[in-house]
């Protein structure tokens, strides 16, 4: 049973400050944390802390790093700790985008008020109710099997994808005024398909960027090195998939009606999840509305565009590129090149960006993207200035292609090349919220 005197923060809260309690719970887990340095410069004293694995009790500053398991961290007088908790399981992990300011006026607030479980908003019938607006079936049977309601804004689904015969993980972070019907914002994680704990929700703020945005985000978790499209045959290693029938038909209607949205959609990537989600809208005219694109590659059918595929599944994914689309000549490939069909793209509200692979402002070692699980990493802020540079000068070239392709059939889209920056979250970060205004308008709001 949970302390009274504890409390745990979920994500897209207002992070929940233990000052001068007893308990709070916290554990780390996860890539690309670190220090809180930001909360560690608005506390004050040390926390001791105990954890499930071997050595790994002990005492530090506020703001410590991250890789325990699950544990708890004890606040002595005068401390104060931030957590969040991860909805892709019951580990938690340190939020260490929390700003000085922030985590003063919370403290305050935590102070002075008695630490209740958030209630949900009387305003949003799914949250208040904890019951969906309705309990629909898509076409080929898939199914909503299970909701956790995560806060007074966010739900956890498990979907059945009669496509692939398994459960898929769908967050959901609910718009700030439910009142009326809301659009849907489907947001992609990259390769790792947010399994990995690589995503929108622990990477970036984006979720705290749209937190007073009328728009439903939903995240799908799963489908790593797969581009989320449909396979010709199960793979030994990456298994069944057929994610464009899940993103264009099992999905969206159930979104919809359980959701009640108003059956307008945008739809958000990375990297290449990019290739993807052009893919989708080309094969499902009308189902989205805009589109944001940030370091990715359009073609895939020319000898570029095929090795950067292979790359992805095979080298990253360890899965064989021709269950995917069959051998190098095999016409699946020509028929899953977005820069050939992009036609399909008309009548969209479209947003491109990229670097050029130079090293730019998020590439130093005191941003808070470079983080690991000692700390500010030297080694991964290399790896992201060499790798990471060769890459986003690849999908920089792939960019300006697809800049030409649509440019050919007159087909207007926006367009953000920037002088530098390589293939990592911070600038993935600052192109969503830069292209905020086109999704924004496509989605009425």
């Amino acid at each position: 049973m949970r302390s009274p005197d504890s409390v745990t923060a979920r994500p897209g809260e207002f992070p929940r400050i233990c000052a001068a309690r007893k308990h709070c719970e916290l554990g780390c887990v996860g890539v690309g944390f670190g220090p809180s340095r930001d909360v560690s410069a608005g506390v004050a004293g040390r926390v001791s802390f105990e954890a499930s694995g071997p050595g790994k009790s002990g005492e530090r500053d506020a703001g410590f790093p991250v890789g325990l398991p699950t544990g708890r961290v004890t606040c002595r007088p005068g401390a104060s700790v931030v957590g969040v908790q991860s909805r892709l399981g019951s580990k938690l992990v340190l939020n260490h985008r929390v700003r000085t300011a922030a985590v003063a006026t919370a403290a305050a607030l935590c102070a002075a008020l008695p630490v209740t479980t958030a209630q949900a908003d009387p305003a949003d019938p799914v949250i208040s109710a904890h019951r969906l607006a309705a309990d629909p079936v898509a076409a080929d049977g898939s199914r909503i099997t299970d909701v956790t309601y995560d806060s007074d804004r966010h739900l956890t689904m498990k979907v059945y994808s009669a496509a692939m015969d398994k459960d898929v993980t769908v967050l959901v972070q609910r718009p700030a005024d439910t009142s009326v019907p809301r659009p849907v914002l489907y947001l992609l994680n990259g390769n790792g398909g947010g399994v990995d704990l690589v995503s929108w929700e622990t990477n970036t703020d984006v979720l705290q960027f749209l937190n007073d945005k009328n728009v439903n985000v939903v995240t799908a978790i799963g489908g790593a090195s797969s581009y989320y499209t449909d396979w010709q045959k199960p793979d030994p290693v990456l298994g069944v998939n057929k994610w464009k029938t899940f993103f264009t038909e099992e999905l969206p209607p159930l979104i919809d009606a359980a959701l009640a949205t108003d059956g307008t959609n945008a739809i958000a990537a990375i990297s290449m999840t990019e290739t993807s989600i052009l893919q989708l809208a080309e094969a499902k005219p009308g189902l989205y509305r805009a589109l944001g694109a940030y370091s990715g590659c359009a073609g895939t059918s020319d000898h570029y565009g095929r090795d950067f595929v292979k790359t992805v599944v095979e080298f990253y994914g360890g899965g064989d590129v021709r269950n995917m689309w069959g051998e190098d000549d095999d016409p699946m490939w020509q028929a899953n090149d977005p820069l050939l069909h992009a036609e399909g793209l008309r009548g969209m509200k479209l947003y491109f960006s990229t670097g050029t692979g130079m090293p730019g402002v998020h590439d130093n070692i005191q941003d808070d993207h470079i983080a690991g699980p000692v700390g500010h990493d030297p080694v991964m802020l290399a790896d992201q200035i060499v790798i990471g540079g060769l890459i986003e000068a690849g999908v920089n070239w792939c960019t300006h292609n697809l800049q030409t392709t649509l440019g050919q059939l007159n087909i207007p889209a926006t367009f953000d090349f920037q002088p530098n920056g390589t293939h990592s979250w911070g600038y993935w970060e600052d192109e969503f919220k830069k292209s905020w205004p086109v999704l924004a308008d496509g989605l009425g709001i």
